[in-house]
């Protein structure tokens, strides 16, 4: 072996790699103070691009030293820095969760370790007054061996860290070779188990830092608002190369005004400064503060804010504040986790349009830059420090979730003494980087990795060194019980911290004197299609000051991208595609955006549940509503306006803006009173929609960006169409009724033992005396049914479906049969025909679980209206509790989940030409009993292959909730669907067997057919894939069921 092991000790972090310090990137005393970016600067040489490039299946088979001056790498590929090498066709692509990749046996690490040796040659010319000089890395997956021109610099680990290293006796003027060994595993990775691709190489810049003889090393900006927030004393401990030396200071105003200037004394720099603007995620103001020696100047953009918790509250600048975050991994469906300053504010601005303010580092600090823009454009941080230790809940026999509600992370690692010195070097790495970001407001010791020893004494740590910001840890509720050790000690940790809490379990907390705020780091689940449970949190954040908010798991799924599909799909990979093991398949795809960044339906969600502004109606005829101000800085004049469109049917008639600044003069967080110009109208379903819009630019949004919208119903009329529907209906067959007074029945029929046909004057039905439903229907020589109708209660699982999906498997729901006992034809006065069938739906190899009772009446104008009485079997119903009967209700994922219905209604397969959707519902975009604050009830048009959500793994989409009536036509043909009691339907090119056997949205094959489901109701949503169970209200689980719709064919 060329190299010693330390990639197998877990005492030895960094072989000569420099102390942490904060960063900031010096430059020359000439240098331009306006830079922009960092490559701009005189001092900083950025070494990306491409590198040689030699990868080994094992650190054994590394035998030559490629490392010294003089060797050919001729023979070396080419690879991109930064980049992941399994991006690049290198070893393969590894999706795992929990499960390490490798034995579990600390530190040592398998020795088939894949590793990857770098070279880069170059020029380097030394800038005019420098001296000593440092080559930083910000990221390496997992270690790394470091030389240059043949001298050994260091060895550093910690994946998501800067290693930083004084090269200034080994670097020379002219050319240099610089070469590097990677390895994909050290002994660091059994703390770095996150739940990501694994990804491995040089991912982050690296770069040289070209620096005086002495100059400041370190410092530390604290700060000490006064004053009532107007003013704030500041110190800032500077450490230096060598001896201290005069360092001159200047803070200026971002018009470049100066506040305070002067030199430091000693190794410290204290000064004053008043009539301040304070720093917040609405207002992310900055300050200009330059550090400078006689020949090095740093420039630090800094914000002045003071967070605290008061009474179990968390305060910023004196106000109360709500985190309204989300949980973000650094992953790009085309690099990996190479991810560029532009992939970043891509993200960024999709937040920000979003309404979100804050954003969790899951789970690992990101690179430096990152935290300068969440400065710069307003988010609320939680650090966190690059730590994760689940695999430890994978270890065999521990029956680790049968005793979950104790301890279900063994504690080998975090209660262990002997790995203390490695915890606590990973949280210090990310303070001591990070601790002159205004926009960190909370250190995270790391993720899912139990407690003990060695979190007790990196949160000591921590509090000690930097008092100012919060602590959180989730982890500290998976403490260990070893009577043995002692009192375990919380007394570090803020922030009561859990993952996926169902609302029970807060209210329990909440409602019982917290003694601290809580926090939800991870919940509502956003994995395919969901979540449907956000309207839900947000109330109880209105309920609770000490429920200051949560952060959604997560921002984007984690794809692979593989090209296009012949017809020009595009394809992104999961765990498994690349045949790796162990892998958790699609559990990645658990983002509120697409791979692409392509917003789902979930982030539109999202984005109206925390909308800024809230309209209640108080009084409609008199036009008196309430504005409800959601924000927590900023008063409604100073930055919104409103606009509202009236509707009438579902289509607008009227509209208007409000920018009177009386009107909206609504402090932060408060609720006013007020008239608006909107009455409501007589005739048909009337509702007006307020909307919120953006008063002025911002950097990721426009002056008049909608920043969301209320829909409130100014009446309870049903819509004109459907009164229409209904009343043409009535007409006909009270004219039917006296035409056929004394003549024969305007419709016959003849039967057989297993159909009825029936005759109109316009049409012929053909009704299944089997099945209980119709075989066909023919209306003016036009075929609307291309299949028989059925039952349907199967709805293709959704990832939120993932537990209550086993029962339904279990009980049969996917192979449910139907037959029909007996049916009756009875000739009706107005001429209608009427037919009663007794029925049942059965799964194969299961008892009877539907009885029904249909009532079917053909019209003579061929309409066909249908009412059933729905009985479910009692003991079905409840036949699988026993499953989960050692598990309470609060507890996550596996809960008693009854096997409660994913659908009930009926399904038609009509042409797939019939393509024209119109309906009056929840739209535009798909929505559920408990998923519909992105949509609104009104009169909407589409395509049905518009109504398809694509989501990486097919699943239940594109249904739409509450409809009047749903029609769906081609050009010379239309079949509508009403009722007086809201349904809903769902259109599609796609049958839910299809959806629910192919794994990958690529690989969807169309039916043939337009799938018109048209449904008393679905299950609602929740985010029980990785959640609580979905609440009782949203379930489709009572014993008994009315169902009752129109069918009116027509001919265009």
């Amino acid at each position: 072996m060329i190299i010693p092991k330390y990639f197998e000790d877990n005492h030895t972090f960094g072989v000569n790699d420099e102390p942490m310090r904060a960063y900031y990137i010096p430059t020359s005393t000439a240098q331009n103070p306006d830079w922009k970016c960092r490559q701009e600067t005189d001092r900083f040489f950025l070494l990306n691009g491409d590198w040689s490039f030699r990868y080994f299946d094992s650190i054994y088979d590394c035998q030559e030293a490629f490392y010294e001056e003089g060797y050919d790498t001729r023979h070396f590929d080419t690879l991109p820095v930064p980049s992941n090498w399994q991006d690049h066709g290198y070893d393969i692509h590894q999706y795992t969760n929990t499960r390490y990749p490798f034995p579990f046996d600390p530190p040592y690490v398998p020795h088939e370790n894949p590793c990857g040796a770098y070279v880069r040659k170059f020029t380097y010319k030394k800038p005019e007054g420098t001296a000593t000089y440092h080559l930083n890395f910000e990221g390496v997956d997992s270690c790394y061996y470091v030389w240059l021109n043949g001298t050994f610099i260091g060895y550093h680990q910690v994946s998501h860290s800067t290693g930083e290293f004084d090269i200034t006796d080994a670097l020379r003027e002219g050319e240099n070779t610089l070469a590097v060994l990677v390895l994909k595993w050290c002994d660091g990775s059994y703390l770095e188990d996150q739940d990501k691709f694994r990804n491995s190489g040089i991912f982050r810049d690296v770069y040289v830092l070209a620096r005086p003889e002495n100059y400041v090393r370190d410092f530390f900006i604290k700060m000490q608002l006064k004053d009532n927030y107007t003013a704030a004393d500041v110190t800032i401990p500077l450490t230096f190369a060598k001896e201290s030396i005069p360092v001159s200071y200047k803070l200026t105003t971002a018009c470049g005004c100066t506040v305070a200037e002067g030199v430091s004394d000693g190794n410290s720099i204290a000064f004053s400064a008043s009539d301040l603007t304070l720093w917040n995620a609405e207002h992310p103001y900055l300050y200009t503060l330059t550090l400078s020696t006689d020949n090095e100047t740093i420039r630090q953009r800094i914000g002045f804010r003071e967070i605290n918790i008061k009474e179990s509250i968390v305060y910023l600048n004196g106000q109360k504040i709500r985190f309204r975050g989300t949980n973000r991994h650094d992953s790009d469906p085309y690099v990996g986790s190479a991810v560029t300053l532009d992939h970043i504010r891509k993200d960024m601005s999709l937040m920000k349009q979003h309404n979100f303010n804050a954003i969790r580092t899951s789970h690992y600090p990101n690179a430096p830059e990152f935290y300068e823009l969440c400065d710069e454009y307003g988010f609320y941080v939680i650090d966190e420090s690059d730590i994760e230790i689940h695999g430890v809940v994978n270890l065999y026999n521990l029956n680790i979730w049968k005793e979950g509600k104790k301890n279900p992370f063994p504690p080998f690692l975090s209660d262990n003494e002997d790995w203390t010195e490695s915890v606590v070097d990973r949280v210090q790495k990310n303070v001591m980087r990070d601790k002159n970001r205004t926009s960190v407001v909370i250190w995270s010791m790391g993720n899912e990795a139990g407690y003990g020893c060695t979190f007790e004494d990196a949160l000591a740590w921590t509090k000690s060194y930097d008092p100012t910001r919060l602590t959180h840890y989730e982890g500290s509720m998976h403490y260990p019980r070893n009577p043995k050790r002692g009192k375990t000690d919380f007394s570090n940790i803020d922030l009561r911290s859990r993952m996926y809490a169902a609302i029970p379990e807060m209210h329990a907390y909440l409602d019982n004197n917290p003694d601290k705020p809580f926090i939800q780091c991870e919940f509502i689940h956003a994995m395919g299609n969901g979540p449907g449970d956000i309207e839900d949190y947000y109330q109880l954040e209105e309920q609770y000051d000490t429920f200051v908010g949560g952060f959604v798991w997560e921002w984007c799924d984690h794809g692979i991208y593989m090209g296009t599909t012949n017809d020009g799909r595009k394809k992104f990979y999961y765990g498994g595609d690349s045949g790796e093991y162990p892998h958790d398949g699609n559990f990645c795809m658990d983002g509120l955006v697409y791979p692409d960044r392509r917003p789902s339906t979930g982030l539109k969600e999202y984005k109206n549940v925390h909308r800024p502004v809230r309209v209640h109606l108080e009084d409609a005829a008199s036009g008196t509503y309430i504005l409800q101000n959601n924000l927590d800085f900023t008063n409604l004049k100073e930055e919104l306006y409103l606009t509202y469109e009236i509707l009438q049917n579902g289509m607008a008639v009227a509209s208007g803006e409000i920018r009177d600044t009386e009107l909206l003069d609504v402090a932060p967080r408060s609720k006013k009173t007020v008239q608006l110009p909107i009455k409501p109208l007589e005739n048909g379903a009337c509702s007006v929609i307020i909307s919120s819009h953006q008063l002025h630019e911002k950097p990721f949004t426009p002056a008049g960006f909608k920043l969301g919208f209320d829909q409130i119903m100014l009446n309870e009329n049903c819509t004109d169409t459907l009164t229409a529907l209904l009343d043409a209906e009535k007409a006909s067959a009270d004219s039917c009724s006296c035409a056929a007074n004394g003549t024969a029945s305007a419709i016959t029929y003849t039967e057989n033992d297993r159909v009825i046909t029936i005759n109109g004057a316009d049409f012929v039905y053909v009704y299944n005396k089997l099945t209980g439903m119709f075989d066909s229907m023919i209306y003016k020589n036009h075929s609307f049914l291309k299949r028989p109708m059925e039952m349907n209660i199967w709805r293709a699982p959704t990832d939120n479906d993932r537990v209550v999906k086993r029962l339904w498997y279990e009980a049969g729901y996917d192979k449910m049969t139907q037959r029909a006992y007996n049916t009756t034809i009875e000739a009706q006065e107005d001429g209608s025909l009427k037919l009663h069938t007794t029925s049942s739906m059965a799964p194969i190899f299961r008892q009877r679980f539907l009885e029904i009772d249909a009532e079917w009446i053909i019209t003579p104008d061929g309409i066909v209206r249908s009412s059933m009485e729905i009985e479910r079997d009692a003991i079905m119903r409840g036949i699988y509790s026993e499953y989960f009967e050692d598990v309470t209700e609060n507890d996550n994922p596996f809960q008693a989940n009854e096997a409660f219905l994913p659908r009930l209604g009926i399904r038609l397969f009509l042409s797939k030409r019939m393509n024209q959707a119109e309906y009056f519902g929840y739209g535009p975009h798909e929505s559920y009993i408990d998923k519909r604050r992105a949509s609104y009830l009104g009169k909407f048009t589409s395509r049905v292959c518009d109504l398809h959500e694509d989501y990486m793994r097919p699943q239940e989409n594109g249904s739409h909730y509450h409809c009047e009536y749903v029609s769906v036509a081609d050009d010379s043909r239309k079949l509508t669907v009403y009722n007086e009691q809201p349904i809903s339907f769902n259109l599609s090119e796609y049958t839910e067997e299809e959806l629910t056997t192919k794994g990958h949205n690529y690989e969807l094959e169309k039916s043939g057919y337009t799938v018109f489901c048209i449904d008393y109701r679905q299950s609602g949503i929740g985010s029980g894939s990785c959640g609580p169970q979905l609440a009782k209200e949203y379930r489709l689980d009572d014993t008994h069921y009315t169902f009752s719709f129109h069918l009116k064919p027509e001919i265009l």
